[in-house]
């Protein structure tokens, strides 16, 4: 069964580029391995998110899909759908008669104009690369996808990270046409026609020229780029990461993805954040989350103490009888949110410490406390049992 890509984007069979890139992007952020270290399942989620995106995104590629169910870079498979029967991809009609009308004396029934109409049916994919010979249409460049890791602080405060990017460009020899200047020779295999017959007993087939791809001239491919019309490059990109970055943040870089074809515009570069824990701070949202030690007489009597925060040291103030996971807010100590310029608050949660009892002195402390307060903690847990 082929996939079903329209579902594995989440979209419908009318949904348009515009929505199916959003989906991709949707997908492939929630999936992206770099966001999920070590999950098998996420990856194999995304390589299928990607080979959806990948047919969906392209004109040619979607309207087979969506006429066939499928999409091969060979076209039809042997066997497939419109009748394929035994033919291999590329092969034509050319020479065999499918019309009902009466034989004319050539030995051929119908018109001229019938066996060419349901040639051009298949020739739409099994035609070769005479097709691909016009100018295509100039295309946007595909977006790139990276990863990037920062620590706690560098979330906290901003950074500027220098990142080595692969992308494709547009080979500076050829101009992205992967030719080398000058006329392209005639193909001697099929004197420029671009097609080769084949017979076969009674039936006579037209398949591509193997020589040309079906252009009809030898094609004098660039030494650069070897045909391909693009060449691999790195380059360093300046990244800004702005404060108070969260883990999944995604950053849009403008231009940095693979160069577009005939001129058109390159993709974009898009990274997605993944920020290291600390080791006593915890974020939520634009919130700093702290557990801090207090002693039991502290709690009791109340008392002041100092807490660390993003921004160093500050007093608060535990009241008298604070009980034990009770926490308290510290306003705007959290993090600096760069879109509303509005910083979150620190929330500090308290941990009654028991004390070590090490002497006499403390044991007989800790008993005449009991005396003075011989009441049960448990005894309200027992009623609601």
């Amino acid at each position: 069964m082929a996939a079903d890509y329209y579902k594995t984007l989440g979209v419908s069979k009318e949904a348009d580029a515009d929505e199916i890139r959003k989906a991709y992007r949707r997908l492939a952020r929630k999936h992206h391995p770099d966001l999920n270290p070590g999950d098998k399942a996420a990856e194999d989620r995304f390589k299928t998110v990607q080979e959806a995106y990948d047919v969906l995104s392209e004109p040619k590629k979607k309207t087979m899909y969506d006429q066939y169910g499928f999409y091969s870079e060979n076209g039809m498979p042997q066997g497939g759908a419109a009748g394929a029967g035994s033919r291999g991809p590329n092969m034509g009609f050319g020479g065999f008669d499918f019309s009902d009308g009466p034989q004319t004396a050539g030995g051929r029934r119908g018109t001229a104009e019938s066996s060419s109409n349901f040639q051009d049916i298949f020739s739409q994919w099994f035609g070769g690369k005479q097709a691909d010979a016009t100018a295509a249409p100039p295309e946007k460049g595909a977006d790139l996808e990276y990863g990037l890791s920062i620590d706690f602080w560098q979330a906290i405060k901003g950074t500027q990270v220098r990142l080595n990017v692969t992308r494709q460009e547009t080979c500076p020899t050829c101009n992205g046409t992967g030719s080398r200047a000058g006329a392209n020779a005639v193909c001697p295999e099929c004197n420029g026609s671009g097609s080769v017959t084949q017979t076969a007993g009674a039936m006579k087939f037209s398949l591509t020229c193997p020589r040309c791809d079906g252009t009809g001239r030898l094609r004098n491919k660039c030494t650069t780029c070897h045909g391909d019309g693009v060449v691999s490059k790195s380059e360093t990109v300046d990244v800004r990461i702005p404060a108070g970055a969260q883990q999944g943040s995604r950053l849009r870089v403008a231009g940095k993805g693979n160069s577009g074809t005939h001129g058109a515009a390159a993709g974009d570069l898009y990274i997605t954040i993944r920020v290291e824990p600390h080791p006593i701070f915890r974020r939520e949202g634009d919130d700093i989350e702290i557990t801090v030690p207090v002693r039991i007489d502290e709690a009791g009597l109340g008392t002041k103490i100092e807490v660390p925060t993003i921004d160093g040291r500050a007093l608060l103030k535990i009241p008298q009888g604070t009980k034990n996971g009770q926490k308290f807010r510290l306003r705007e100590k959290g993090v600096l949110n760069s879109r509303t310029n509005t910083r979150g608050d620190q929330l500090v949660e308290v941990a009654l410490e028991a004390p070590v009892v090490q002497d006499e002195r403390t044991k007989e402390l800790l008993r005449e406390y009991a005396t003075l307060h011989p009441e049960d903690p448990r005894a309200e847990l027992w009623t609601k049992v």
